[in-house]
């Protein structure tokens, strides 16, 4: 018995570990899109997420991901399934010197199933193009998957190194006959 609380310690100590991981960015969810119409369970969907790149300040990243349907999606039950996409902004001065980065650093990690399996997402600096590459990878320790994406933010000069301003909401224009 000794054993078993001992080992579900560990196990809580390392998910706290996970979720307090300094230098991994934390995603904001949007709204997901359905895919499927399952009328006795949770939907099939594609869920998109930002990130804002913890070490590389100007840079936001979109994922989009499929998550599987059915009752296992709210118990976090599902494996979902290793289709994702990803694409990286310039939206501010990017003040980061390219050199003083690592060569690979992963500045993304989501779970995709409750055991072993991770959507992660590393940074590689292209110091002759000046740019920055974002791989998204699906890993599974023991069968991993060779699906992946790729996006370039090229660091170009920021206007008055001000950030780029959030659009004010348009209100929508009534058509007359």
């Amino acid at each position: 018995m000794r054993i078993v609380f001992r080992a579900c310690g560990l196990m809580l100590a390392a998910w706290i570990a996970g979720i307090a991981a300094p230098g991994r960015a934390q995603a904001e969810d949007f709204e997901c899109v359905s895919t499927t119409l399952r009328i006795l369970s949770p939907n099939d969907k594609v869920c998109i997420s930002e990130f804002d790149d913890p070490k590389v300040p100007g840079v936001t990243c979109y994922i989009s991901q499929a998550r599987k349907g059915g009752w296992g999606q709210p118990l976090g039950l599902n494996e979902d399934p290793s289709n994702f996409s990803v694409t990286c902004r310039q939206m501010g001065p990017i003040s980061v010197d390219l050199k003083s980065l690592p060569d690979r650093e992963e500045a993304f990690t989501e779970k995709t199933s409750i055991f072993f399996k991770k959507t992660r997402i590393y940074r590689i600096p292209d110091l002759k193009r000046n740019a920055l590459v974002y791989l998204a990878i699906s890993s599974k320790i023991i069968d991993g998957s060779p699906a992946n994406a790729v996006s370039a933010v090229p660091i170009l000069p920021w206007p008055d190194d001000k950030p780029a301003q959030t659009a004010e909401p348009v209100e929508p224009v009534e058509e007359t006959e």
